[in-house]
């Protein structure tokens, strides 16, 4: 393949100054609320439409192989892999050998998806009784092969999208990469609504499918109206590939360890019965929400930045702007995992109690968000500072990381799923993350010193709110779940009673942050007294 690119007049590559960091931040962090937004709008109407059954059980299991093949194929290798090497040489002004190795990844990372392709389109069914889940129905686990071997189209339309955004955020466009998912969310939402009820479970594959092709479309159609010439070429000769080649087995490697933990909580989950999978999924997917708007957009904006500044040698630099990203994620994502730890009841009746998801389907989730909860903090630090190591060239030690963390989820599922049931899974997840974050931010802290001092301050001024709100959540959570269950007519007094719990939880917090002196409250007090004061003589 054979990119020829115009560069637009108005500059393609410009550097994300400090100043721009965080306005860029805000845009990706709103596009990506939109896109969470509407990721929670179609797990409602999934939930409606399928409830917790073995149907949905053979959908979310059907998702692991393709996840897995699309994860660890094309946006391993258009990742971390890609962007320090793509982003070294636009840093120096060489656009031409810039665009020659994105010619030769594209292509032969495509060949490569498709022949593995092929080969789980053969050996599905294996996949799934031995692997994925054991212990589904013999009906469920049929409908788990068939659904694979359909959602193998989406790996590869989800991963032309992958390759256009690895090469738009490498030179700091961020939007239409943040924009790609709200498209991927639309289509499965339309199929649930509009093909699911005559087609069943195949009309939601088909929204995917659909879906996938807007997300790779939208991105690939502003490509090639810019210049984007398509040539396929197997070179392997190209300057960089091999540099490439060399960051990406462990990232691969990486991408397959990750992956290989949502396939050990399906494989455990698939033995705690019937629903308990997608009971599983769904508590995961409503925690990790402030995880997408936080956590992925920060770290979107801040990897190409480090890219060039550990290109250049500014390490101190690279430090400053891991911490720029770390603080205000800590102090977002504090307040948020203790309104799902003590509002669990409330969301889960709020969001998703519809149609077919039932009382008992709100119970089985209610059991894991507990626990997702206790993790989320340490799963939203671990993403930027694993971007921070790849920015360093080095995809090793997030690799071993995260080796050392399956193998303790392994572990720790094995134990307590036993004890305590699908609540076990999700507990498991959460201490191996937190093991995980510990030990990357050790092993980070001895490589850019004074990064654990730029974090202990204002991270300790942020213990009283927590403590504050922690209480506070604990003391309103029984009465707020009581007003909000559907079976008490909760509906019309729940909804905006739950609106003003979280939002006198959220002023509580900084209001006690403010009286703590905690810095992202001041900064932020000060950049909207500054723009009051600006507008006031216009006024």
């Amino acid at each position: 393949m054979k990119l020829r690119w115009r560069r637009p007049s108005s500059g393609m590559y410009s550097l994300v100054t400090g100043r721009s960091l965080a306005g860029h931040a805000a845009i990706i962090a709103g596009a990506f609320a939109v896109s969470r937004v509407l990721g929670m709008l179609r797990e409602v109407v999934i939930a409606a439409r399928f409830g917790t059954g073995e149907t949905l059980d053979a959908y979310n299991a059907a998702f692991r192989i393709p996840d897995l093949l699309f994860v660890i194929v094309m946006s391993g290798a258009f990742g971390s892999a890609f962007i320090p090497v793509f982003g070294g040489f636009l840093a120096r002004g060489d656009e031409e050998r810039a665009w020659r190795l994105a010619n030769a990844l594209l292509t032969w990372t495509v060949v490569i998806l498709l022949l593995v392709a092929q080969l789980i389109l053969v050996f599905a069914e294996p996949l799934v009784a031995g692997l994925i889940a054991p212990e589904l129905s013999p009906a469920a686990r049929d409908l788990a092969v068939d659904l694979t071997r359909l959602l193998l189209l989406s790996p590869l339309l989800l991963g032309l999208g992958a390759a256009a955004k690895g090469m738009l955020e490498a030179q700091d466009m961020f939007t239409l990469p943040a924009v790609a998912p709200i498209v991927y969310n639309v289509g499965i939402i339309l199929g649930a609504l509009l093909l699911s009820p005559s087609l069943g479970i195949h009309g939601l594959v088909a929204g995917v499918i659909a879906g996938a092709a807007g997300h790779a479309g939208i991105q690939f159609a502003w490509l090639l109206r810019h210049g984007l010439a398509i040539r396929p070429t197997l070179s392997l000769r190209v300057e960089g590939l091999r540099e490439v080649a060399r960051l990406v087995g462990p990232r691969l490697a990486g991408q397959f360890v990750s992956q290989s933990n949502l396939i050990v909580m399906t494989n455990f989950a698939s033995r705690a019965g019937d629903g308990a999978i997608s009971a599983l999924s769904y508590g995961q997917q409503l925690v990790m929400l402030p995880h997408g708007i936080l956590a992925l957009s920060l770290s979107t904006v801040i990897f190409p930045r480090m890219v060039r500044q550990f290109e250049l040698g500014e390490l101190g630099g690279v430090r400053q702007t891991l911490l720029q990203a770390l603080r205000p994620l800590i102090f977002l994502t504090i307040p948020a995992a203790v309104m799902f730890f003590t509002l669990r009841q409330s969301i889960v009746q709020v969001v998703l109690q519809y149609g077919n998801f039932t009382a008992e389907s709100t119970t089985m989730v209610v059991d894991t968000i507990a626990w997702f909860a206790l993790g989320l903090l340490a799963r939203s630090i671990i993403e930027p500072l694993t971007r921070t190591f790849y920015a360093m060239h080095d995809t090793r030690t997030p690799l071993l990381v995260s080796t050392l963390a399956v193998v303790l989820n392994v572990g720790l599922s094995w134990f307590l799923l036993d004890r305590m049931g699908l609540a076990g899974l999700a507990l498991s997840l959460s201490l191996s993350s937190i093991v995980r974050m510990l030990v990357l931010l050790g092993l980070l802290a001895r490589r850019t010193p004074h990064l654990i001092g730029g974090l202990a301050r204002p991270v300790a001024r942020m213990v009283p709110a927590t403590l504050v709100l922690l209480v506070l959540g604990w003391a309103i959570g029984g009465p707020v779940a009581r007003v909000t269950d559907p079976a008490e007519g909760g509906r019309l007094w729940g909804y905006p009673l739950f609106i003003f719990a979280v939002m006198a939880l959220g002023a509580a917090y900084v209001v006690t942050a403010r009286l703590c002196r905690v810095p992202e409250v001041t900064a932020v007090l000060a950049k909207v007294r500054t723009r009051v004061g600006r507008g006031t003589p216009s006024a």
